[in-house]
C-alpha cells in the first residue's frame, strides 16, 4: 500500500440524524397538543353555563356568569330568559373558541343556542331559529360577558 492509496473510511453514523428528527416529531407533537387544549378551560366554562340554561336553571347560570354589581338577575334575565332577547335556550352547540385581537385576558366562544330540544340538525325549520351567540370567558376568573361594541 503507497501513500496515494485512499483508505476505506468508515460510512457516518445516522445516530445524529435520528436524534434531530426525534426531537423534531416531539416538538410539533407537543405543539398540536398545546394548539388543541389552548381553549378547553374556558370552553368548558361556556359549556357549564349554556347547560345551565338550558336545563332551565337560571340561578346558577347567573352564578356561573360571575356578574358585576351592576348586572342585575332581572338585566340576566332579561338577556338569557325565556322572554329574552337571546332566550329561550334549550340546546346548543359550542362552535370554537378564538383569542381576540382586542383583548389579551380573554377568549371568545362562538355558540349556537336553538330553542329547541335535541339540538336541530340541516336544513330543518327548527335549524332556522338557531342563533350564533359569542360570549367572552376571562381567562383568570372564568366569568362571562359580551364583547365590547366594534365601532
Amino acid at each position: 500500500m503507497s501513500l496515494l492509496d485512499a483508505t476505506p473510511q468508515p460510512e457516518p453514523s445516522k445516530k445524529p440524524y435520528y436524534i434531530i428528527l426525534a426531537v423534531l416529531v416531539v416538538f410539533v407533537a407537543g405543539i398540536l397538543v398545546w394548539w388543541s387544549v389552548r381553549f378547553k378551560a374556558e370552553e368548558k366554562t361556556a359549556n357549564a353555563f349554556f347547560s345551565a340554561l338550558a336545563a332551565g336553571d337560571m340561578q346558577q347560570a347567573y352564578t356561573l356568569w360571575k356578574p358585576s354589581e351592576s348586572y342585575t338577575f332581572k338585566d340576566f334575565q332579561d338577556a338569557w330568559g325565556p322572554a329574552g332577547y337571546l332566550g329561550p335556550v334549550k340546546s346548543f352547540k359550542i362552535e370554537s373558541a378564538t383569542a381576540p385581537h382586542r383583548s389579551d385576558s380573554s377568549v371568545a366562544v362562538t355558540t349556537l343556542i336553538s330553542p329547541y330540544q335535541p339540538f336541530p340538525e340541516g336544513g330543518s325549520a327548527e335549524a332556522n331559529k338557531t342563533k350564533p351567540v359569542v360570549i367572552w370567558v376571562n381567562r383568570t376568573t372564568q366569568s362571562l360577558s359580551f364583547p365590547p361594541p366594534t365601532f
